[in-house]
């Protein structure tokens, strides 16, 4: 397993070793000892599958503490943009944005720290997988809006689809005014 600094304070990019002869391949998606070798110490607790057909933009979602989730991200079948924004106002990186190309065929793994704003483009139909750290809670669940133009993602598809809930989400400037966002 190799594990890739971003920049982004505790966002780490993990690329699995990969086992393969002439009856396919094999890879761990989870190994707690192998991830803790890398200091990465995270108890999960809900892990989540989603489909996307291609077009698809979900997020950027977060969720306020005490709920607030870190994530371990992959993408089983197909391809994503996978974005994050950090929303810790305490962090040098706070409003910027990291991009990572997530890919069945590299299987690569996002791992998301506590207090990111994420969300993917479907570049093709994907299945998306992800571990979280806290159980789901609607009353603590926010999010950012996906063409935020302070923010300016270039999210890679020319004609999104989004959810009505995720196309009504404010700018991280209107969070920051109304005090939703992490210290």
């Amino acid at each position: 397993m190799e594990v890739k600094e971003t920049g982004f304070d505790g966002l780490l990019e993990i690329m699995p070793s990969i086992y393969t002869d002439s009856r396919g391949w094999f890879f761990e998606l989870y190994n707690e000892d192998s991830f803790r070798k890398h200091n990465i110490n995270y108890r999960f607790v809900q892990q989540n599958h989603s489909y996307s057909l291609k077009g698809v933009i979900r997020g950027l979602h977060f969720q306020l503490p005490p709920y607030a989730q870190a994530k371990l991200v992959t993408v089983t079948k197909g391809k994503v943009l996978d974005v994050v924004v950090d929303i810790r106002r305490s962090s040098k990186t706070f409003g910027k944005v990291y991009y990572c190309l997530l890919d069945s065929e590299k299987r690569n793994m996002l791992m998301v720290p506590e207090g990111f704003a994420h969300g993917f483009a479907a570049l093709e139909d994907t299945l998306f997988a992800y571990k979280c750290t806290s159980t789901y809670n609607r009353e603590a669940e926010r999010g950012i809006v996906w063409n935020d133009s302070d923010l300016r993602i270039d999210w890679q598809t020319e004609k999104p689809i989004l959810s009505p809930k995720d196309s009504a989400l404010p700018t991280l400037a209107e969070l920051m005014r109304k005090s939703l966002i992490l210290q």
